[in-house]
């Protein structure tokens, strides 16, 4: 069976929020193939759990209702590409286990999370304030950072809906924590940059949200 394609990947996706658009699964996928060049990881494998990886975004436990298409899908090739195929989109998700256990599942779980930093991590966060109606800006890093308190997760999962959890809030409750977990080192390199530059844009978005520059 031939390669899924992207033209062919893009069929089994629906219409989705800007953030998670089918131009996310382009990007993590091209992100994922980098890294597994530089790591020594299969491309094959990455580049295909890369395009389906997010193919049940619209179910609950997207990750695993994924790795259960990316089975059918994928049910006339070797048992052993499948599985691990398979296993890269279960595991992908930052949050939720399982734990990607393979060099290729951590191209890709690593591949998504720097999706969701730098430049076009800011950008995801303003897009979704915008599709929920949310303020851009309404307190400064500090206050934010004192509002949530040692509670991130929690307080995001609360709040992440309201009027009042703003793009800082994101930040604050998962963006800038996202390097930490990162597991190869070509990944780590890449957040290096682009955690710096979103602490920059922020401190930034503060100075002129307050009249500053």
């Amino acid at each position: 069976m031939p390669d899924i394609t992207p033209i062919q990947a893009r069929a089994l996706y629906g219409a989705s929020d800007s953030a998670h658009a089918f131009d996310h699964v382009l990007r993590v996928t091209r992100l994922a193939e980098h890294i597994a060049e530089a790591e020594g990881a299969d491309l094959r494998i990455v580049r295909t759990a890369g395009l389906l990886h997010d193919c049940a975004r619209t179910e609950p436990d997207h990750h695993l209702a994924g790795a259960r298409r990316a089975r059918e899908l994928l049910a006339e090739e070797d048992a052993a590409f499948v599985e691990a195929v398979a296993h890269c989109i279960e595991a992908h998700r930052f949050s939720v286990p399982p734990q990607p256990q393979t060099p290729e599942a951590k191209c890709l779980c690593d591949a998504d999370k720097l999706d969701a930093i730098g430049a076009i991590g800011v950008a995801r966060a303003f897009a979704f304030a915008g599709h929920h109606g949310t303020h851009l800006w309404r307190a400064t890093l500090a206050d934010v950072r004192a509002e949530v308190g040692v509670g991130k997760r929690e307080f995001r999962q609360r709040r992440e809906k309201s009027e009042d959890y703003t793009p800082t809030h994101e930040f604050v409750c998962k963006l800038e924590g996202l390097a930490e977990g990162l597991y190869t080192a070509t990944a780590r390199r890449i957040a290096e940059e682009r955690h710096a530059f979103m602490v920059a844009f922020f401190e930034r978005l503060d100075a002129e949200a307050l009249g500053e520059h």
